[in-house]
């Protein structure tokens, strides 16, 4: 320990440290979060866009056929 500093110090030091780094998670989790579900939201359109091409796809296909 370092001259007049009481022992006491430190471990708060540590608790501010870690209530800081809980704090920068979170706020990560939080942005990874919302990120993915905007992602997920763009797959689901996409998805649902190639689903209707491949349909159409398949009607043009079985008509060529006859």
């Amino acid at each position: 320990f370092l001259a007049g500093e009481k022992p006491g110090t430190e471990q708060d030091e540590v608790k501010l440290q870690n209530a800081s780094k809980q704090i920068v998670q979170t706020a990560i989790l939080r942005a990874v979060q919302q990120v993915s579900q905007e992602s997920q939201q763009k797959e689901k359109r996409t998805s649902s866009n190639m689903s209707l091409q491949l349909e159409r796809g398949k009607l043009t296909k079985k008509h060529e056929k006859k």
